[in-house]
């Protein structure tokens, strides 16, 4: 059965309807206490008004049933017995809320038809930021201020008059005042008082606040004045509750008064004629919202006539002629300020966008993700358009909303707003930890650092796996003791070559003894410096696969191990390819933007043409590079992408300095080959394709490398020998081009010996 939070208003029993209501009497209830007493609230804004929309409709479809502690006739909350109670001379009311401008409009109307106004009669409304801070109430007698009370649960608050004794900006005396008078406001705190107080609690171990509501409310709420003196708080104020004389005849004007008394006012707060005029206010105001400084949750509407108001009175616990127009809470409008770009563990290039500080759902953002270049550039990565094809620029007016409440992310771009000097974002091409080439693969929406064991934001993980069972396996040596001595002053281990010179750095160190240090000892420290040096000699594939280079598993690694038998071989090969490598980089990226761009007629065509294009462009590629990149991706496992990541990986100066430091401590053991005596495929390349029926693909290479032939995974004019099953396709079709020799599997078995 269904929880009856779960079921839509209009399907609940008449029992799940009063279950409901209490759970959600419970609810609403914790939140204010939270909110409103405890300063920390446990829900957000939307979540807060959801509960409580739920409530009214639910008591509205069964009004029998609404409970004595409806949250639907409370304000706030109980006073904390922390203070001292006050009760207010008029109660300090909330206001109802409007979430779209369906429900201003609807706003309007109402008051036309209470006060039984044409649609075409002169009605006007002020509008003014609605601040997100902590109501106050301060009762000024014959000018002088005598008390400060929160709102507390409308009737009764708590007793702040000391601690808001301490703010600048609530006068302590007035002059040509009424002779009484409660001016009622909102205490609050700025984004950069706020950021500061943050850094203060931070550095003395103190509680930090999760946004300036909570900071201003729990400062304000102080036992201790003298604390809530060094706490940054500010006051605005709007409105008034018992007057000796009136204020004046309008909201405006009463408002003017105040400023004019000595209080900040808004200097936001704007008249409007129409609805559309206060629609308009409410979106002029949320294009600002970034730039105010303080936080705001949307626009507060007021008829503004006050013996309007009068008539016009008030429900039992909001006024009739005041709104809420509040802002959606899980966005807002701020500006981009620049765009960082983050390297990860795996050298992934991560963009960060650094936002000018606001408030989120109830949290202060200052950073999003931008997940990747196409993202920024406003398309996805296969090239579909997104946000309308509208880019992200450094300096543009963005929206930001909190995914799943957690991570902030950028929605929209507000192109009218953009910076007629704004340029594209250049995505970077080049680490910017350790300058090495930042390479995207085909297929990948992340580009990549290429620098591996020299790239700080890499360097630990790549020791790690260095030092793994499957690379070179030192024992006593782990990730553990990797991420000590990479961070170690006098025995640092920051690249694989340090790990070979460390014992000789010990020696060289007689007042820093390893075997002195905590943890250590001279049997584990001579142990240590044994074990790396059993390890100076090493199979060549394990040291292929310990460079932690991406896409060169262990299986990888052992191809290339086979194929090329020793580490000059190897390294000479790829130093050939090099040429052909950048080459084939250079395809890519006029492919990338060919698939985004081409119609699917004539697409497959266009791609090859273009592929074509670039690698037969001047000046020509030397022959040895287009062997040497042929024989390299030819071989069986090893493709263009791996390819690629290898040479790539060789030829970053940076990274090929460590690499050949590396080397230079290494008895690197070449691929012994197999005896071949008899063997009629000694030396042969051959190539497998379609389905192998009496052996596995596996199978097949294991037993041809054996008997000393190399398996390719392509055809080449090198190829000398090609074993095709049923089902062979493009390979064959090319062997017979160029002339390959071409038997089936029964053949292959016979000339092994093996039928």
């Amino acid at each position: 059965m269904r929880p009856a939070e779960n079921i839509a208003v209009e399907e609940l029993t008449e029992g799940q309807a009063r279950a409901e209501l209490a759970r959600l009497a419970n609810a609403i209830a914790r939140a204010n206490r939270t909110y409103h007493t405890e300063d920390a609230p446990e829900i957000s804004d939307a979540a807060y008004d959801a509960l409580k929309r739920r409530n009214a409709a639910i008591e509205s479809r069964f009004p029998r049933l609404k409970r004595a502690d409806s949250p639907s006739d409370q304000i706030g909350a109980t006073p904390s017995e922390t203070f001292a109670k006050l009760r207010h001379a008029v109660r300090m009311l909330s206001l109802a809320n409007a979430f779209d401008d369906a429900d201003v409009t609807d706003f309007d109307a109402r008051i036309r038809s209470f006060l039984n106004l044409p649609a075409d009669a002169p009605l006007a409304y002020t509008a003014e930021p609605k601040i997100d801070g902590l109501s106050l109430s301060l009762r000024y007698e014959n000018g002088d201020l005598i008390q400060a009370v929160t709102r507390g649960d409308g009737e009764t608050g708590e007793n702040v008059t000391q601690n808001a004794r301490t703010i600048a900006d609530i006068p302590q005396r007035l002059t040509s005042a009424p002779e009484i008078l409660e001016v009622r406001g909102e205490v609050y705190m700025s984004h950069a008082d706020f950021e500061a107080l943050n850094v203060r609690q931070a550095e003395a171990g103190a509680k930090t606040f999760a946004n300036p509501r909570n900071a201003a409310a729990g400062s304000l709420r102080q036992l201790d004045a003298t604390i809530t003196a060094a706490r940054p708080l500010k006051f605005f104020a709007y409105a008034w509750g018992e007057t000796s004389e009136p204020l004046a005849t309008t909201q405006m004007g009463a408002v003017a008064r105040l400023a004019d008394l000595g209080f900040s006012t808004n200097p936001l707060t704007t008249l409007c004629n129409t609805p559309d005029e206060m629609l308009e206010t409410y979106a002029r105001i949320e294009t600002q919202r970034a730039d105010l400084g303080y936080d705001i949750d949307g626009v507060v509407y007021k008829v503004d006539d006050l013996a309007l108001q009068a008539r016009l009175g008030f429900r039992a616990t909001t006024p009739r002629w005041a709104i809420a127009h509040k802002f959606p809470a899980e966005l807002a409008w701020t500006r981009l300020e620049k765009i960082e770009i983050q390297v990860g563990r795996t050298g992934a290039l991560s963009p960060v966008a650094r936002l000018h500080p606001v408030t989120v759902g109830g949290v202060v953002v200052s950073n999003a993700t931008l997940h990747n270049e196409d993202y920024i550039a406003g398309r996805d990565s296969k090239g579909a358009e997104i946000r309308d094809a509208k880019d992200i620029r450094i300096g543009d007016w963005v929206q930001v909303y909190r995914a799943g409440d957690v991570i902030p992310k950028i929605a929209n771009v507000d192109l009218s707003r953009r910076p007629d000097s704004s340029q594209p974002y250049d995505f970077p091409t080049k680490c910017p930890e350790c300058g090495s080439d930042a390479i995207r693969e085909e297929g990948d929406s992340v580009r990549r650092c290429s620098g591996g064991l020299i790239c700080p934001a890499q360097a630990v993980e790549k020791l790690k796996h260095f030092v793994s069972r499957a690379a070179f396996d030192i024992e006593g040596l782990g990730a553990k003791q990797v991420e000590m001595f990479f961070v170690d002053d006098l025995l640092p281990i920051r690249e694989p070559a340090d790990i070979f010179t460390l014992e000789a750095r010990d020696a060289a160190n007689p007042l820093q003894k390893l075997k002195n240090r905590d943890g250590w000892g001279e049997t584990s420290a001579t142990n240590l410096f044994r074990a790396i040096d059993e390890k100076r000699q090493i199979p060549l594939n394990r040291v292929i696969f310990a460079l932690g280079i991406r896409h060169v598993g262990e299986v990888a690694a052992q191809d290339l191990a086979r194929h090329y038998g020793n580490w000059a071989a190897l390294t000479a090969a790829i130093d050939a390819a090099r040429p052909a490598e950048q080459r084939h980089e250079q395809a890519e990226t006029a492919l990338r933007a060919e698939r985004q761009t081409a119609q699917n007629e004539g697409r497959r065509a266009r791609i090859t043409e273009t592929r074509n294009a670039v690698w037969e462009a001047d000046p020509p590629l030397p022959q040895p590079a287009i062997e040497a990149w042929n024989d390299l991706i030819g071989i069986d496992g090893i493709g263009a992408t791996l390819a690629v990541s290898l040479i790539s990986a060789f030829h970053q100066p940076a990274e090929r300095a460590s690499i050949d430091r590396l080397a230079a401590h290494l008895r690197i053991e070449e691929v012994s080959r197999p005896a071949t005596d008899g063997s009629l495929v000694a030396g042969k390349t051959v190539v497998f394709t379609g389905t192998l029926e009496k052996m596995t693909r596996a199978e097949a290479k294991a037993r041809a490398e054996a008997l000393g032939a190399k398996v390719a995974g392509s055809v080449s004019a090198k190829t000398d020998l090609l074993v095709a099953g049923p089902g062979a396709g493009s390979k064959a079709k090319k062997a017979t081009e160029l002339g390959v020799e071409t038997i089936d599997e029964d053949a292959w078995l016979a000339l092994i010996g093996a039928a």
